[in-house]
């Protein structure tokens, strides 16, 4: 595990900021929930903008929590901060159980944090020989790892897998020799997997685009952590947890997670009970500068619905021209 927890480049931090900043509007004191705390960036952000908020944020790594409660304490905040070590997809539980009050303000950033990847040991990147973990909860040893999965799942299990959550054309190439290597020794590091993908693919194409085995690697991180099942778990429960005038704001970065996120916010919208509106009718994404400084932001997108109980119904802010962001 590893002892300091490397830093992170917040993504679309203004816009994001400003997405709450509509939720909190006329309120003495917001209170938001970040449902993926990772290095604490957007947290730190909303701690120091709204110096009247109170904020709970949801981890599952429980090294992101551990580094969170040292941030809290150093810079004042563990009076309107609390830490949940959870995965967001526990969020309606947690807050049935704690009843904070409904939140002005929910954010989740879906992006694997800096830490995780950069933190050889994890397993989530070939850029380094590792152990095939890919937990984004360490502590859960009920949860299957990466090698778990591709040294007991059936060949075309794995195919399928590596496709529906990977989008790999070359996935049932790639389970085969997957497969035929497991016959004489087991799978258990991310080089050993990385030499499989890259030998996959045809020699012409390796090294052209995207590394070869960047699509098997998201499939299985996605697997491990049943990414999108805790995706349309925590998206159902926002209507009920954000108060009147409250935001949502949802970053993703690959397009099977941003497919979720805006279907299921037009389903939320489509019941009328829900009382919520869609404010991004397209994603925004990040600058062409924010890319410059932080390449990894280049897929993200950021889709944000807010409450509205009274305010006149949802009529009257339908009508309203102007740019909720600031761009």
């Amino acid at each position: 595990m590893s002892e300091t927890y490397l830093p992170h480049v917040s993504v679309l931090l203004e816009e994001c900021l400003n997405a709450l900043a509509v939720g909190a509007g006329g309120i003495e004191v917001p209170l938001f929930a970040d449902l993926t705390f990772g290095g604490g960036g957007h947290s730190s952000e909303i701690l120091r903008r709204f110096p009247n908020a109170k904020l709970i944020a949801f981890d599952q790594d429980i090294e992101a929590i551990n580094n969170g409660k040292l941030l809290l304490e150093k810079n004042g905040w563990s009076d309107r901060a609390m830490l949940v070590h959870a995965n967001f997809d526990q969020l309606e539980s947690w807050f049935n159980l704690n009843n904070p009050g409904k939140f002005n303000g929910i954010l989740a950033d879906l992006g694997v944090s800096s830490h995780q990847f950069d933190a050889s040991e994890r397993g989530f990147s070939f850029r380094s020989d590792a152990p095939l973990d890919m937990r984004m909860d360490s502590t859960n040893a009920s949860v299957e790892t990466a090698a778990d999965i591709l040294n007991t799942l059936p060949e075309e299990d794995l195919a399928n897998l590596i496709f529906k959550f990977g989008e790999e054309r070359l996935s049932r190439r790639i389970a085969a020799r997957v497969c035929e290597f497991r016959k004489t020794k087991k799978l258990s590091t991310t080089g050993e997997l990385e030499e499989i993908c890259f030998l996959s693919y045809p020699s012409g194409q390796r090294h052209k685009g995207a590394h070869p085995a960047t699509r098997t690697f998201q499939a299985l991180r996605i697997a491990v952590n049943d990414e999108l099942g805790s995706l349309e778990r925590m998206l159902s429960a926002l209507p009920k947890l954000l108060a009147d005038g409250g935001t949502g704001a949802i970053i993703s970065f690959h397009s099977l997670e941003d497919r979720i996120v805006k279907h299921t916010y037009k389903e939320i919208v489509a019941n009328e009970q829900n009382r919520v509106m869609i404010l991004t009718k397209k994603p925004i994404v990040p600058t062409e500068r924010e890319v410059d400084i932080n390449p990894r932001a280049r897929s993200a997108k950021l889709r944000v619905l807010r409450r509205m109980e009274n305010h006149g119904g949802l009529d009257g802010f339908k009508k309203q021209k102007k740019p909720w962001v600031e761009r």
